[in-house]
């Protein structure tokens, strides 16, 4: 909005796509008459949410001497304005700050026309608050009266009831959900246990909620008062039918989803002693301590700096692994914006007692309180406090959050992408998750780094005591606890074994990759950066066969421009010294969202906008990375591939879009034009797009997954998710066939670098294969040893076997013949 001199305006919203369409109605009330408005709204483009420190920011963007209104939507919105003011840097600003409890839109709207007049702060709080009663005196009976509304009467209590059916009652995600609901409404809200009488509680807050206890068969007693109380009452049962959005459990004893595995992920022998994921203790001697406001500033920005660290991790848990893992994350969130908690704690900083002992105090009183809990689930949570509170105090005496790992075999249930990739190589030898899946980003990364992996290997491995001597091996999923010393010799023997041929290996990584008949199998790497071009050209790599270009895209709020785009791809491009890059055009969508691209939230967005689909409906955006690719293949060896193509229609547009990029020079010649196949229908007729291509390269990731209907990351289908199923088999051989003679036939999936898969891809037809740079030399070791036509005839006969197991058990037993 453009800038003016009267009083400043600021819109807090759970919604940025609210608050953005709220200002631009005030704006068509305005005619161009100048008021200052600024909106601190969402966590980014699509996630609710309100942010103390935005707010805060916002406030002194409009600022001056006739002061600010700050307008909020609803529940932890009120919290964030009321934190914001504690952060001013100013401290006579607060006193031109007036929080009005008007309605958003409407109060917007007259807020805003109030502003552009010259009112005064009071007049433009005072019509804001007023907003409803036009409309209200319109609709109301004619014996209620302004005075009556005004009065803001809460009314008679609405009281329900409802039984807990959660397997593990009202614990940590089902009680944010039921907060979060609470939040969202104009209603007082408590909640007592009939069953263990513990209560009543506020249902606001989630630090209280917890203490009810409340276990599968309890019986939650609802009252509610205020304006939305009916509707708070009835939000409240349908959530509780329901069963607060979590899976209902046919029994009260569950365990975690049931793993299909173990699962060798990543090949290679460790052997070492079991090491967890540890975040070092902080102690801090608090006995000087600054005024309180000082204190609880100190407090404010802790807690809106871990908001922060937190909403990153669960965006990247969403979108590497899924939305059911990233739910813990909103009941760490819904902690951190607890009421009742930040109360306690700014009740104890004015007190006189330091920002870091009051913290302590109130998380400990949590904690203990939730320790305490009849229910052994339930229990568990505490640690959800402990590591929340540790991260607070962590984020108090600037001690940072990195988790450290000591040498060994590191045990978690799982890792995200962002601690998968935080991961010493130096001292991790080898990792055993309790989840998982071989085809996860987690794996992915640990393939790459030559570290030796096992997924799905059940919750039982997470009771095994730190410092058991562990056997991992990751190529047959093999995990020993505690092993006989005999086994021990024989493990090291192996690894020996293997580290000596991977010295073979490497030392003639440089050489060409053909089979024993003379056949030449090109063997790429898929790199995300240019270290990882540097480490490809290091392990013999002839070229880049997957750059994953959404490396530039993530981690940012806006876009990268073309130049920005031209200078990394560049950089990856000289990195490889004159060998071919093959870029990706951007691979991203709703289970990979990015803040600067809102989308709608999809049932399943592994079958939504994504890839492709995207780009062509974001045509600047595409047009933006095709320019910058093109230039860069005006001056080295490139190829622009593109991801998640679905119809001929689509490799066209994306075809019309590359030649408006190239502009009248048109393409350089030596840029060469694919597209992944990872949708079985562009395996099925593949003959429609080879017209508009150069070469193809076939993702086995998605395509075994799309294939077998079985999610990636989903540890309860881990198993069925291997590239070797017939089915998926039969259909990289659909494309070889159709492609022979005329397009060649890449493979940049993970089955590109899995030892048993190797012959029978060379066999159908594939002529390069695309793996992590630490693979290389392995793989090109793998095709020295091959016998083309003897491949041929086994991936004729996988073709016509049942499942990925009989596929595998043949290629085991014919090695020596092929």
């Amino acid at each position: 909005m453009t800038s003016g001199p009267g009083v400043g305006i600021v819109v807090v919203s759970h919604s940025r796509a609210l608050a953005r369409a709220a200002l631009a109605l005030a704006g068509e009330m305005l005619h161009g008459r100048p008021v200052r408005i600024e909106i601190a709204a969402g966590l980014d483009e699509t996630t609710f949410g309100t942010d103390a420190v935005r707010v805060k920011e916002a406030i002194e963007k409009v600022d001056g001497p006739a002061g600010v209104v700050v307008l909020m939507d609803l529940g932890s919105a009120v919290l964030s304005a009321e934190l914001a003011l504690d952060l001013l840097d100013d401290p006579t600003a607060r006193d031109r700050i007036t929080l009005s409890s008007a309605p958003i839109v409407e109060g917007l709207v007259v807020a805003a026309v109030a502003a552009s007049g010259g009112a005064s702060r009071a007049e433009v709080a005072t019509e804001a608050r007023h907003a409803l009663l036009g409309k209200a005196a319109h609709l109301s009976p004619p014996e209620e009266t302004a005075t009556d509304l005004a009065a803001g009467d809460d009314g008679p209590a609405v009281t329900a009831r409802f039984t807990v059916a959660n397997s593990h009652g009202l614990h940590a995600r089902p009680a944010a959900r039921l907060v979060s609901e609470v939040s969202g409404l104009d209603a007082t809200v408590t909640l007592t246990n009939a069953t263990t009488g513990a209560g009543p509680v506020p249902a606001g807050s989630l630090s209280r909620v917890a203490t009810l206890g409340a276990q599968r068969g309890n019986e939650i007693e609802i009252r509610a008062t205020g304006p939305q109380a009916q509707e708070a009452v009835e939000h409240l049962l349908a959530l509780a039918a329901r069963h607060f959005d979590e899976v209902a459990q046919a029994g009260p004893a569950v365990v975690e989803a049931v793993t299909s595995g173990p699962v060798g992920a990543s090949p290679g022998i460790a052997i070492g002693p079991l090491r967890r994921l540890m975040v070092p203790t902080v102690d801090v001697d608090e006995s000087e301590t600054g005024d309180p406001a000082a204190e609880w500033r100190r407090v404010v920005e802790a807690v809106a700096e871990v908001r922060r660290e937190i909403e990153h991790l669960r965006t990247l848990t969403v979108r590497e692994v899924g939305e059911n893992e990233a739910g813990i994350f909103d009941a760490h969130l819904t902690l951190l914006a607890d009421a009742a908690l930040l109360a306690d704690v700014k009740q104890r900083i004015g007190g006189g007692v330091g920002a870091f002992d009051a913290w302590s105090a109130c998380l400990e009183g949590i904690e203990r309180e939730w320790s305490e809990l009849p229910d052994p689930y339930l229990r568990e949570r505490a640690a959800d406090v402990r590591g929340v509170g540790d991260q607070v105090r962590r984020a108090l005496v600037g001690a940072g959050s990195q988790q450290t790992v000591d040498e060994g075999i590191l045990v978690a249930r799982d890792l995200t992408p962002a601690q998968a990739a935080a991961i010493d190589a130096s001292a991790v030898h080898g990792i055993v998750l309790a989840s998982g899946s071989a085809t996860s980003h987690a794996a992915i990364l640990a393939r790459s780094r030559g570290i030796p992996l096992v997924v799905s290997a059940g919750r039982d491995l997470l009771a095994v005591p730190e410092g058991s001597l562990l056997v991992v091996d990751g190529t047959t999923g093999e995990v020993h606890v505690d092993p006989e010393p005999e086994l021990v010799v024989d493990y090291r023997r192996r690894a020996a074994d293997l580290a000596d041929r991977r010295a073979r290996d490497l030392a003639l990584a440089s050489e060409p990759a053909a089979t024993r008949n003379g056949t030449p199998v090109t063997v790429a790497a898929n790199l995300g950066s240019v270290a990882d071009a540097r480490a490809a050209l290091a392990a013999g790599a002839d070229e880049a066969g997957l750059i994953r270009t959404e490396f530039l895209f993530l981690g940012r709020s806006t876009a990268p421009g073309v130049a920005e785009q031209e200078q990394e791809y560049a950089a990856i491009a000289a990195a490889l010294e004159g060998r071919r890059a093959t870029l990706r055009t951007l691979d991203v969508g709703g289970d990979k969202p990015l803040p600067y691209l809102p989308m709608p939230v999809e049932e399943n967005p592994f079958l939504g906008v994504r890839g492709l689909r995207l780009a062509l409906e974001r045509p600047a955006l595409l047009q933006d990375q095709l320019v910058a690719i093109v230039r860069v293949a005006r001056q080295a060896p490139t190829s622009v591939m593109f991801p998640m193509v679905s119809t001929p229609a689509e490799l066209r547009a994306a075809r019309t879009a590359l030649d408006e990029a190239a502009g009248p020079d048109g393409l350089p010649a030596d840029l060469r034009v694919g597209m992944m196949v990872e949708v079985p229908a562009a395996a099925l007729k593949i003959e429609s797009f080879l017209p508009y291509l150069d070469f193809v390269s076939i993702g086995t990731n998605d395509l075994t997954q799309y294939t077998l209907a079985a999610e990636r990351g989903n540890a309860g289908v881990a198993a069925l998710s291997d590239a070797l199923d017939p089915a998926v088999l039969q259909l990289i051989d659909r494309v070889c066939e159709a492609a022979r003679g005329r397009t060649p036939v890449a493979v940049c999936g993970e089955a590109a670098s899995d030892a048993a898969a190797v012959p029978l891809l060379v066999g159908l037809g594939v002529r390069e294969l695309s793996v992590g740079p630490h693979a290389v030399p392995a793989v090109k070791a793998r095709v020295r040893e091959l016998d083309l036509d003897l491949c041929g005839v086994l991936a004729k006969q996988a073709l016509t076997l049942e499942s990925a197991a009989e596929v595998r058990d043949l290629v085991a037993t014919k090695l020596t013949a092929c």
